[in-house]
């Protein structure tokens, strides 16, 4: 395998419990490289999520490290160098949908800032993409959940992230939205990104290159 764009080492991870600490990751190893897709299954409970909030900075682990592009994570990286579709979603309400989805690109400052003009030819791409090109000027709590996590996916892909992260990608949505969510997903690693999915779904572990199971705090 190519050198690892994300790479866990040794993470381990516990919860308090009123009956004693709960160790969800036990010296946890991943590798994923620029231009693989990679699904982590598991049962739930089994930390899927808590894992992906590593990855992402969210969450600190005990022990081990995170490292993107062989440099240890210190925090939440840039959105444009690991962008995250969370299960709770976390779309701004406030803002429209085409406003939330360029949020990443207005907020960029390692680049010269797209133009008004660039960014809604990327946000209105996404969104026909996805089946929602006419949700744009509607808010959030507007639409249906299934439609918010469309959204959520396309913010977190916008801004053509390094490394992203989706957490159930698929679970709120109909037959024939899985189809268009399936085929960004695969386009993102085609164009280069390392895509880590955590899933459930038969249907996204088929497109992956690779299947991982999470399984007593470490992956097999």
């Amino acid at each position: 395998m190519a050198e690892p764009a994300l790479e866990a080492v040794g993470l381990r991870r516990r919860f308090p419990h009123p009956s004693g600490d709960v160790e969800v990751l036990r010296g946890l190893e991943l590798r994923v490289a620029a231009g693989e897709l990679v699904t982590v299954s598991g049962r739930s409970g089994s930390g899927k999520s808590a894992l992906l909030a590593l990855l992402c900075g969210f969450d600190s682990p005990d022990s081990g490290s995170v490292l993107l592009d062989g440099v240890p994570i210190a925090g939440a990286p840039p959105w444009h160098t690991c962008a995250v579709l969370p299960q709770a979603l976390g779309l701004a309400n406030e803002l429209t949908i085409a406003e939330n989805v360029a949020l990443p690109l207005r907020l960029r400052s390692d680049i010269p800032k797209p133009s008004a003009k660039d960014i809604h030819a990327r946000v209105s791409e996404l969104l026909e993409e996805l089946g929602i090109g006419d949700l744009g000027d509607r808010y959030p709590l507007e639409v249906s959940f299934g439609q918010q996590q469309r959204v959520a996916l396309a913010r977190a892909v916008s801004g053509r992230p390094r490394v992203l992260l989706t957490d159930e990608p698929t679970a709120h949505l109909d037959a024939g939205s899985t189809p268009r969510v399936l085929r960004l997903l695969r386009r993102c690693a085609e164009e280069g990104a390392a895509v880590i999915v955590a899933t459930h779904d038969d249907e996204v572990h088929r497109i992956a290159d690779r299947r991982v199971r999470l399984l007593d705090g470490v992956l097999s």
